[in-house]
């Protein structure tokens, strides 16, 4: 069994102790037709040969000892070549890179929510209206189930004062513009971001701001300013034509590829291809995805996101509980594809296959996900606070507004005290450390409550993750040693 310890992980973790029975966990997975096996705590990464592979099938919860080994595996490997395998693995439990202990009481404990949670992002949802009309749209093709608007430019800049007050210590901030289409709101946008960055030297402060576009309104001024103001870019296209033009069409029902891709061309090649990711969906419609990855890929895009659509029953893009495996099997295939472009020099950046392989974050983090409601908040046209966009207009999640600041801090303590421990499904699940609990939004709108995982999205999330794995393992192997 050779050792491909992930670096990184366990940088925020004092050095774990040999487990005693009943705690840690490891995960057991093939992929390609390797077998892997991920020490959950740890984040180590571990390849097995058949031997090993089934030492560690013998018992879940630790290394069984080397007698009961030998006496179950007698009928398919030798006594040497298990005694050899069982002390590999033995090595490995004493490094700490196998069943390495849960966090200690002290560090559960860290996790508690603070009295006063420290805001450092806002998502400024700038228009509660869009040019586009795609079907699965959870924003109700612009309005939020609410009314059509603009925010006008002196709620953005109070939104700014009001992240600058609410971030404490914190120097480095990030503002997402989205909508809706931001873009219709584009004068406010040229008109808070130098206000943005004028407080910020103020204050001592720094922003990363993230614009979220369809790309139709990205004419040559827009993509000129973005580029000045170093804008992060999040560019809407699902992939081949058809597939985009039947779920993302114009208002008027007509398609919108060709004017997307005219647009995203121009926009990326004058950042000269970096800071921005195409992001699309994938439905029920299109579960052979690796198509629209290669799509996008041709065409000459490197960097690539593509999101399962999360529908109600009886949306007819919705995954299907048959659609799952499907789409399992369909990740598998877009593994190898990635890998062969890998291989050939072509490589791509797909976003859920790519994994921090230096300083990764310490169990706070691995443990609360993206920190919607407490450390990041969404603000509507109209001024008001949510714990993220999805979350906007959804009955009894209004937080308070950017003018008196957050007065719910019951909804923000429920949020910020919410983690993969406090949630049943997680706490136990192999990928909780790596998907911080899922997405709360998604939660709540399968089965109203944010502590009760979103089913789907947490088995095609583990799917991704496995895949993501494998080809840290491939490529970490691809480099001279």
């Amino acid at each position: 069994m050779s050792d491909k310890t992930r670096p990184g992980l366990e940088a925020c973790r004092a050095a774990p102790t040999p487990p005693r029975a009943g705690q840690g966990q490891v995960h057991r997975f093939e992929c390609q037709g390797e077998r892997l096996v991920l020490d959950v705590n740890s984040g180590a990464l571990h390849v097995a040969d058949a031997v090993a592979w089934d030492i560690l099938g013998l018992d879940e919860a630790g290394l069984v000892d080397l007698a009961t080994a030998g006496e179950r595996l007698a009928g398919r490997h030798t006594a040497v070549a298990v005694e050899a395998a069982w002390h590999d693995l033995a090595d490995l439990v004493q490094d700490g890179t196998l069943w390495s202990p849960d966090p200690s009481a002290e560090e559960l404990a860290a996790l508690k929510a603070p009295d006063s949670p420290v805001v450092h992002a806002l998502c400024l949802n700038l228009a509660h209206d869009c040019n586009l009309a795609c079907r699965y749209c959870f924003a109700g093709q612009g309005p939020f189930g609410g009314e059509r608007g603009l925010m006008p430019r002196e709620t953005a800049r109070q939104a700014i004062d009001f992240l600058i007050a609410a971030s404490g210590d914190r120097r480095r901030l990030e503002i997402d513009f989205f909508g809706g289409e931001p873009l219709l709101d584009r004068e406010v946008l040229f008109d808070v971001v130098p206000y943005a960055e004028e407080r910020a030297t103020a204050s001592g402060k720094a922003f990363r701001f993230t614009l979220t576009t369809n790309a139709t309104p990205l004419t040559d001024d827009v993509i000129d300013f973005l580029d000045r103001h170093h804008v992060a870019l999040v560019l809407s296209i699902d992939g081949r034509p058809s597939v985009h033009d039947t779920m993302r069409p114009m208002r008027n029902g007509r398609g919108s590829y060709d004017v997307v891709l005219e647009r995203i061309k121009k926009a990326v090649a004058a950042r000269g291809g970096q800071d921005y990711y195409l992001r699309g969906t994938y439905t029920h419609h299109n579960l052979d995805f690796t198509e629209d990855v290669r799509h996008l890929a041709d065409l000459g895009f490197g960097r690539l996101s593509l999101e399962p659509v999360v529908g109600l029953a009886g949306d007819d893009y919705a995954l299907t509980q048959d659609d799952l495996a499907r789409a399992e099997a369909e990740y598998e295939r877009l593994t190898a594809y990635y890998l062969e472009r890998f291989e050939a020099g072509r490589p791509l950046v797909f976003f859920h296959f790519e994994l921090e392989d230096q300083g990764g974050p310490c169990l706070k983090k691995r443990a609360t996900g993206c920190g919607a409601g407490h450390e990041y908040l969404a603000v509507t046209p109209d001024g008001d606070l949510f714990p993220c966009h999805q979350f906007v207009g959804r009955d009894g999640f209004k937080l308070g507004d950017v003018w008196r600041g957050v007065e719910r801090h019951d909804l923000v303590r429920t949020f910020a005290s919410t983690n993969v421990f406090t949630k049943d499904e997680c706490r136990r699940c192999w990928a909780r450390f790596h998907c911080g609990g899922g997405c709360n939004a998604n939660a709540h709108l399968a089965a109203g409550d944010i502590t009760k995982p979103y089913a789907p999205g947490c088995r095609l999330q583990k799917k991704r993750l496995e895949c993501a794995l494998y080809l840290q393992y491939r490529k970490a192997e691809s480099i001279p040693r």
